[in-house]
């Protein structure tokens, strides 16, 4: 891991030389040393932000920076590579600029999850069970910039969608339990009339997937493991299961073992890869995220290399996926094209023909 990690460290820092030589082309003396100056401080400020985040918990305007920087970095790098591979004719303060405003939107927009309302429509839907209101929350990453009042917008605009269940996809938070408790502590008035579930993501296991569990029981909500649970409305039968991410053994199939019958099957994974073999396990719908829709760009277009859907709702035979781009963010605190999210989920009837 520690090869890993310094590999990935000395990549960053000589894409930040690059930035550098870009920002230092033309200038002399202060300018010059400013510019190098600058692409030192790109390169770094992100490198201590995250190892001092392994440590403890970070000082809220260090997470700010750290994160904000890489974010711009990111920006830069990409901007430059794009400049040079198509020979455009852009100034490395014209870019700069432009990096700047765009890391800015992207913060002022990444705050503001949107309610994205879908239906979905089933066949051979019960009537009871027609307008069923799922709202699904997704990557919430509560740490560094995302706090306690982030959390409170959430659960209030989710409360108000008076859903019927509150399914949560993971990636709860990016920290230990003991850190981040209190910040976290408002999805405990998640309020929904039938069950509130919760799966596992894979930054639960870069911290304390246990503990997120257990803190996450307490504050009320179910923990699916590769396991289910039965709700009901009226006559319809309706059956929630769940499955870790896949950093553990996760299987839909063994997520339905023992399952009475029921009328909709509903898997929360946290990865859309478990698509396939839920559609092979009969579920009707998946609900999954980790994608975020790619926040912001190139990573829209690299989640694709990974990921086989990266949002919205689509089709696998007689399943539906849905992929949510996630209510919260991670590292930068920036979307671009990818708004974050509240989702409302409502079955419907399928027409029939």
């Amino acid at each position: 891991m520690r090869v890993r990690v310094a590999i990935v460290f000395s990549v960053w820092t000589l894409l930040n030389v690059y930035v550098g030589a870009h920002l230092a082309a033309g200038a002399v003396g202060v300018a010059r040393v400013l510019a190098w100056a600058g692409a030192l401080a790109l390169a770094g400020l992100p490198i201590a932000t995250l190892v001092l985040g392994r440590r403890g918990p970070l000082r809220p305007a260090l997470g700010w920076i750290g994160f904000t920087v890489l974010g711009l970095s990111t920006l830069l790098v990409v901007g430059f590579a794009i400049v040079d591979l198509l020979r455009l004719h852009v100034g490395p303060y014209t870019l700069l600029g432009v990096a700047a405003a765009l890391t800015v939107i992207g913060v002022f927009g990444a705050r503001r999850p949107h309610v994205v309302r879908v239906s979905v429509p089933i066949a051979d839907l019960p009537p009871d069970l027609e307008g069923f209101r799922i709202v699904q929350l997704s990557d919430l990453h509560i740490g560094p910039t995302l706090k306690r009042r982030f959390v409170e917008r959430v659960v209030t605009t989710a409360n108000a969608l008076d859903p019927d269940v509150v399914a949560f996809t993971g990636d709860v938070a990016d920290g230990f339990v003991p850190d981040l408790r209190d910040e976290v502590a408002p999805l405990g008035r998640l309020a929904a009339r039938l069950g509130k579930f919760y799966v596992t993501g894979n930054h639960e296991y870069y911290w304390d997937a246990a503990g997120w569990g257990r803190e996450v029981e307490r504050l009320g909500l179910s923990v699916l493991q590769n396991s289910h649970q039965m709700v009901r409305r009226g006559n319809g039968r309706l059956l929630f299961a769940g499955v870790p991410d896949l950093s553990v053994p996760s299987d839909p199939a063994a997520a339905l073992r023992g399952a009475p019958a029921s009328d909709v099957r509903v898997l929360l994974a946290h990865q859309p890869r478990s698509a396939f073999a839920a559609r092979d396990a009969g579920f009707d719908l998946q609900l999954s995220g980790h994608t975020h829709g790619g926040q912001y760009f190139p990573f829209n277009l690299l989640v694709r290399l990974f990921q086989p859907f990266v949002a919205g709702l689509h089709r696998l035979e007689a399943m539906w996926l849905y992929v949510s781009r996630g209510t919260g963010y991670w590292g930068p605190p920036l979307r671009l094209l990818a708004p974050a999210e509240i989702t409302l989920i409502e079955l419907t009837a399928a027409a029939t023909s």
